[in-house]
């Protein structure tokens, strides 16, 4: 059984090493350091909210950060659910969606209308998860992105 939590600065070093491995999942170097210094930050400015999973004996393991935003057409807060990540060794053991659902929970807590995610195409374990939880495949909008 798993603890689902919300994460403080006080945790920064047990879901550094996590957003780390993250990070690697999606083909970035491994770089604690700027891992570390990453979640500080967001942490610190409050500008994002970070669930962390937990065992019993208090080992990491996985997180998901949300970050809040807006919808201006439906003029209502949103969350973006921006990272989720279970450990290699903590996988298949229900966290990502005790993760999922306290991720909701936060958002119905908070007010918000729903919450937003993206994943890469090809992560097809992912996808049946939030599936399965009743998220949708927006077919409306096509996002795009502008390197700066």
């Amino acid at each position: 059984m798993s603890i689902i939590r919300y994460a403080t600065l006080d945790d920064l070093d047990l879901i550094a090493p996590l957003f780390a491995a993250y990070r690697v999942f999606y083909e970035q170097p491994h770089d604690l350091l700027a891992a570390r210094k990453f979640i500080s930050e967001r942490l610190s400015l409050r500008e994002s909210v970070i669930l962390l999973a937990q065992n019993d004996g208090g080992e990491a393991l996985g997180f998901i950060q949300l970050y809040p935003i807006f919808s201006s057409i439906a003029a209502e807060r949103i969350w973006l659910l921006s990272d989720l990540y279970v450990s290699d060794t903590a996988r298949g053991q229900g966290i990502a969606r005790q993760l999922m659902q306290k991720a909701t929970q936060h958002a119905k807590d908070s007010g918000a209308a729903w919450l937003e995610l993206s994943t890469a195409h090809t992560n097809t374990t992912a996808q049946a998860l939030y599936e399965s939880l009743g998220y949708q495949l927006d077919t409306v909008y096509r996002y795009y992105s502008l390197s700066v």
